[in-house]
């Protein structure tokens, strides 16, 4: 386990998380250009969707009909979880659904970190595994703001017609976001195109979206590490508690999404990106939608958490342990 996590801190793109984390730290002048995250963010989200959607072309329904029922649980399960514990330790209602809707979603950097680990680690797993990230972006928006409308239900009044408008106009933004948000619309769209190009669309599409992807994701790594160090004063500001729940949800979330993977008979690096999937935590698809529909949400606390704990939790420790969790359920 430990040479796992010393080979893992050892990889250039984890050096220069590290690198923008501590340029975040000492408050260094070191900054990235306007726009280039955003750049960097549609750059890997075509590049992972083209990838599952060409990987996908290549099998049958029944192959992979497991893990994308284990997938669609995870995206369920998790944000009711999440929800549930949060309320248990006194976080408000909006702050819950807000945190729920994070952790249920799921990090596509942290997914192409894992793809890197993987490879680095020289363990293969299922192709279609790509396509997984599409699927586990927008049930758990969904379910969270379900969760919070029947809670708060009772607040409607009494009108009839009211009490509808007032459901249309909580869901519509939620559905146009977790439908339309440019991080879902962009990973199912190049996932459609790598569908209906199959092997054919490789010869375009590789010596860009395939062959510097390890490189592009250094570079929009480093400038991860600066937007995470950034967070860390607002989670500061909210205590121990959120602290435990940053490091606490992706170690349990990942056991569960490891023994899914194992259940759902995936490989081992299938397994691992399964559990990474459940672990990690959105910070752009989930955040968005949040902020369009429980305006009432603190973002410093569940963008706090999601980048300034989990994420570096993730990076450093995260994918070792899920690795060897992996390993002991498939030995």
């Amino acid at each position: 386990m430990t040479d796992i996590i010393i080979h893992n801190l050892a990889s250039p793109a984890i050096l220069f998380f590290l690198l923008g984390l501590i340029a975040a730290l000492v408050k260094s002048d070191l900054q990235f250009p306007k726009g280039l995250s955003e750049t960097l963010s549609i750059y890997l989200l075509i590049a992972i969707g083209l990838k599952g959607g060409i990987e996908l072309s290549q099998h049958s329904f029944a192959e992979f009909v497991r893990p994308l029922v284990g997938t669609l649980f995870l995206g369920i399960f998790i944000p009711i979880v999440t929800f549930v514990i949060c309320r248990r330790i006194g976080i408000d209602r909006k702050n819950a659904t807000a945190i729920a809707a994070t952790y249920g979603s799921v990090s596509i950097v942290t997914f192409g970190a894992a793809i890197s680990f993987l490879d680095l680690t020289h363990t293969s797993y299922e192709p279609y595994m790509n396509a997984f990230v599409v699927l586990l972006e927008s049930p758990a928006i969904i379910v969270s703001l379900l969760l919070l409308q029947l809670l708060e239900k009772e607040t409607y009044t009494l009108n009839r017609m009211n009490h509808y408008f007032s459901a249309y106009a909580a869901y519509a933004p939620v559905l146009k976001e977790s439908l339309f948000g440019k991080s879902v619309l962009l990973m199912l769209g190049s996932l459609l195109i790598g569908l209906l190009g199959g092997k054919n669309a490789l010869s375009v599409v590789k010596p860009l979206f395939i062959d510097l992807y390890p490189s592009v994701l250094i570079l929009f790594l480093l400038g991860m590490g600066l937007t995470a160090g950034s967070q860390l004063a607002a989670i500061r500001k909210y205590g121990i508690k959120l602290v435990m729940l940053g490091i606490g949800f992706p170690m349990l979330y990942g056991l569960i999404g490891v023994s899914v993977g194992t259940y759902a008979h995936l490989s081992l690096g299938g397994t691992v990106l399964m559990g990474v999937l459940a672990a990690s935590a959105s910070y752009i698809a989930a955040p968005a939608a949040m902020r369009a529909s429980v305006p009432e949400a603190n973002p410093s606390i569940y963008l706090g958490m999601s980048l300034g704990l989990t994420f570096p939790f993730n990076l450093t420790v995260g994918l070792p342990l899920y690795y060897q969790l992996a390993q002991w359920l498939h030995s």
